[in-house]
């Protein structure tokens, strides 16, 4: 009996679908690609359910008739490249010909279009791979793909979609990051009957970025444009000292492609390196453009990433820009090397360097009181020994030494802290004294809207202003007033598309990392024995809130092997 058989096509086809439609977010994407391609100028998303219901992409681009709408079906049918040659030097954001086939195969799909030159319109009617009804139909020029009950026919796979909330919040993130590509056309985005984006053409990047992220974000960066051989840098990053503490802000487009690119995001963090405060990262929109034939946009199923003929020539491209840029804010010309007075400007003042292990009490201590001092009880059974480059805590015991790090540690510590206090729904707040004002783009005002009774519950309670302007009035007394600010729009971040039943610990951890000591941070002998004691406590005393190690184990027997000593020798 054989054991390998040819698929049948209803099979195979959904094996396909799969590789282009992993959720509703990759239907609006390989949508929106094909009316940006048809030169639309207009493109209007409308959503149920976070797309999982419905989803609705209309267009004024430049539509088809009924020949090319049947065709458009067929798998591999595009009308974007013809030749093998053509692969060399994609143009378009689509190419493969498996967008409506892949989406036909998983949904219900009714097809309005028309290229304004036939005296009637078409209209298809889809479900699975099974055509309903083709008509004839009264419709302008271009294009509305409706695709209902996505998955409706593989159960298994629906069954892993995400809420509504968290669907939606990714739709809002993909149609921002491509609308600041085109600002010269026109995106809407309407779940159910609320507008949640509404972005009219404008004539530049900058005023795009006024519209999605406000004014507040804008006055943060500086302009970047700079150009070598055939390959070109624009768009805009962080001002220093200015940054943001995650990378959601880091966007970067290829020959206006949204991409995921670690050459880009890595120069870009490298440059910085230096020029901003501990823990902070570069907000960027970088645009970068090459001859078609320098890149291969033909390395992932989603189109989400490239591969660089020369990946060093634009490493350094990014490098150069964001110096250039930089230099430019500070009136002086020359690029290389990067000029002194560039240095003295912008980069954030260093400590002296410090002996690589103190042993506690020496030393004056500056550091900020974090937690109280024990009390005077008995000794635990381990011994604090002293710090260990300002970052780890060494402590004995009869078995061996332990390396502690201290700012895991303490994060533990304080985890268990809030814990208790989030359990007695009993946060201590403060008012601000004056309202701490902010923008929110469309998917930080959709994660409030989301996580706002979670918030408040832990101290945080905000206000609209009007527009895409809010206001903090109350946050929790463990922070000074723009801190609250920032750390409020960090968790706005990281909450986006958390599962529910994970929010409450994920703010609980981000609270603990946010006010636990830092690495670098000298600490008494009381305060490390303190904080050895606490995390003893600790019911996962090996293990921080977000899973990073907290203790290395030296066995003595090891220390005792290295410096060939038998054990009982004295």
């Amino acid at each position: 009996m054989k054991k390998i058989i040819v698929l049948p096509p209803e099979i195979s086809q959904k094996i396909a679908a799969g590789e282009v439609v992993e959720r509703p977010v990759s239907v609006v994407k390989e949508l929106v690609e094909n009316s940006l391609d048809a030169s639309a100028n207009e493109i209007r998303v409308e959503l149920l359910s976070g797309g999982k219901k419905m989803i609705r992409i209309q267009d004024d681009g430049l539509g088809m008739n009924r020949e090319d709408a049947l065709l458009s079906f067929e798998r591999h049918s595009t009308s974007k490249i013809s030749r093998e040659e053509d692969l060399l030097q994609i143009r378009t954001l689509g190419f493969r010909g498996e967008a409506l086939p892949s989406i036909g195969a998983v949904s219900r799909v009714t097809l309005k279009t028309s290229d304004g030159d036939e005296e009637k319109a078409t209209q298809i009617e889809r479900e699975g791979e099974t055509v309903l009804e083709i008509l004839d139909i009264a419709y302008p020029r271009g294009t509305s793909v409706e695709v209902k009950d996505l998955f409706f026919n593989l159960p298994a796979r629906r069954k892993f979609l995400r809420s509504d909330q968290a669907e939606l919040g990714m739709i809002v993130k993909y149609l921002t990051y491509v609308s600041l590509a085109y600002p010269e056309k026109r995106f809407s985005l309407i779940h159910g009957k609320r507008e949640i984006l509404n972005c009219p053409p404008v004539a530049s990047l900058r005023e795009r970025i006024f519209q999605l992220y406000g004014k507040s974000l804008l006055e943060k960066l500086m302009e970047v444009d700079y150009e070598e051989k055939e390959g070109r840098i624009q768009g805009f990053s962080s001002r220093p000292p200015s940054g943001r503490h995650d990378k959601t802000h880091q966007l970067f487009y290829v020959n206006r492609r949204p991409v995921r690119d670690k050459i880009l995001q890595g120069a870009l963090n490298q440059i910085y390196r230096g020029f901003l405060e501990r823990d902070l990262f570069a907000e960027a929109f970088i645009f970068l453009s090459l001859p078609y034939s320098d890149v291969d946009v033909n390395v992932h199923p989603a189109k989400a990433e490239v591969r660089f003929s020369d990946s060093q020539y634009v490493f350094q491209l990014v490098v150069k820009s964001i110096e250039k840029a930089m230099l430019k804010e500070r009136g002086i010309k020359e690029i290389y090397p990067v000029a002194e007075e560039l240095k003295r400007e912008f980069r954030i003042g260093e400590k002296a360097p410090s002996p690589a292990f103190r042993i506690p009490g020496e030393g004056k201590i500056e550091a900020q009181e974090l937690f109280p001092l024990p009390k005077k009880e008995e000794k635990p059974s381990v011994q604090v020994l002293g710090q260990y480059l300002e970052t780890y805590i060494v402590v004995s015991r009869e078995d061996g030494l332990l390396v502690l790090d201290q700012h895991n540690a303490h994060e533990r510590v304080l985890f268990e802290k809030y814990r208790e206090i989030d359990e007695k729904k009993v946060w201590p707040q403060k008012m601000a004294l004056i309202p701490l004002l902010f923008e929110l783009s469309p998917s930080q005002a959709l994660s409030l809207e989301s996580n706002q009774t979670l918030l408040e519950e832990a101290g945080f309670r905000v206000e609209a202003m009007g527009g895409r302007s809010f206001a903090l009035k109350e946050f929790p007394d463990i922070f000074q007033a723009e801190e609250a600010k920032n750390i409020f729009l960090f968790l706005l971040e990281e909450m986006k598309e958390e599962k529910v039943t994970d929010k409450r610990e994920r703010l609980l951890a981000t609270l603990a990392c946010k006010t636990a000591i830092k690495a670098g941070e000298h600490l008494s002998r009381e305060k490390m024995e303190y904080l050895v004691e606490e995390l003893f406590k600790t019911a996962n005393f090996s293990l921080c809130p977000h899973g990073r190690p907290i203790i290395v184990k030296i066995d003595r027997s090891e220390i005792e092997k290295g410096l060939k000593r038998t054990p009982n020798w004295r």
